[in-house]
């Protein structure tokens, strides 16, 4: 995807959503916008140094956001989860963990809390 683009996009996203996720595609159909994100593939700070290998994603998670020029925008979320090789134990990152850190803005904080609250995670 372009640089331009996806700087243009940026602008319209959660503070601080970056940090965690690249975007991977975004949709205009009609008057809705979808904007695709994908977990980057950073195992969580407090399993750093284990031996866990990306196990690819959870279903993704259709969020809705705040409204651009009158089209309705959804975020598309893909979560990652990561395998222990030798336990076969599955982890994905801890969002109610995350959004205590010091690196969170009120609004990526607020926007993670809302993911949580509609889809039970």
């Amino acid at each position: 995807m372009d640089a331009l683009y996806v700087d243009l996009v940026k602008m319209f996203l959660p503070a601080g959503i970056l940090e965690y996720f690249d975007i991977i595609g975004v949709a205009h159909k009609g008057e809705q916008m979808t904007i695709s994100l994908e977990e980057k593939n950073e195992l969580p700070e407090v399993y750093k140094g284990q031996p866990f290998h990306s196990k690819g994603f959870l279903p993704p998670v259709l969020v809705e956001d705040f409204p651009i020029r009158g089209n309705k925008v959804v975020l598309q979320i893909k979560r990652r989860r990561w395998e222990h090789q030798q336990t076969g134990q599955i982890i994905s990152r801890d969002w109610n963990l995350v959004q205590k850190g010091t690196k969170m803005t009120a609004e990526f904080a607020a926007f993670l809390k809302g993911i949580i609250a509609k889809n039970g995670w």
